[in-house]
C-alpha cells in the first residue's frame, strides 16, 4: 500500500502517465465530461471534496506549467480565481477562454477529475510540465 501521496489509484495512474503538455481537468460537480474522456469521480456529496482540496493534492504530485480557467471565473468565482492565482502564480494562468470554450477544451484532456464542489466556475485545466530532478 502507498505510504503517502494520492491514494486514488486512477488519479495516481493518470499523473504517472502524463507527458509534457498533457492536460487534465479538475471540475466542480456540474462540469460536463465529454464522451470518450475518462471521468474520475471523487465527489462524495455537495462540497466534498472541495475544488481547493483536490487542486492542492494534485499540485503536490504534478509539475504544472500552465493553468487554463474560464474568463468568467474572475467575476463568477473570485475566491477560486484568487486561490488558483496564489497557488500557481499569475504568469501561469490563462484566463482567455470563455466557459463554452473551456468546456470544449475538456475534449482534449486525459481525464476530468470531478469534485463535490458546488460553486460556479470552480474548474481548471492543468497542463503538465517536466521534472528533470
Amino acid at each position: 500500500m502507498k505510504k503517502n501521496g494520492i491514494l486514488n489509484s486512477h488519479i495516481s495512474k493518470i499523473l504517472s502517465d502524463l507527458g509534457h503538455t498533457d492536460l487534465i481537468a479538475i471540475g466542480d460537480a456540474g462540469l460536463p465530461v465529454p464522451e470518450g474522456v475518462l471521468k474520475i469521480d471523487v465527489a462524495l456529496k455537495l462540497g466534498t471534496p472541495s475544488f481547493r482540496e483536490v487542486v492542492e493534492l494534485i499540485a503536490d504530485d504534478m509539475v504544472v506549467e500552465r493553468v487554463i480557467v474560464a474568463e468568467e471565473t474572475r467575476e463568477g468565482n473570485p475566491v477560486a480565481m484568487q486561490f488558483i492565482t496564489e497557488k500557481f502564480g499569475k504568469d501561469a494562468i490563462d484566463a482567455s477562454v470563455s466557459h463554452e470554450q473551456f468546456k470544449a477544451l475538456t475534449r482534449q484532456v486525459k481525464a476530468v477529475i470531478r469534485t463535490g464542489e458546488a460553486t460556479p466556475y470552480a474548474n481548471c485545466i492543468l497542463q503538465s510540465g517536466v521534472h528533470f530532478g
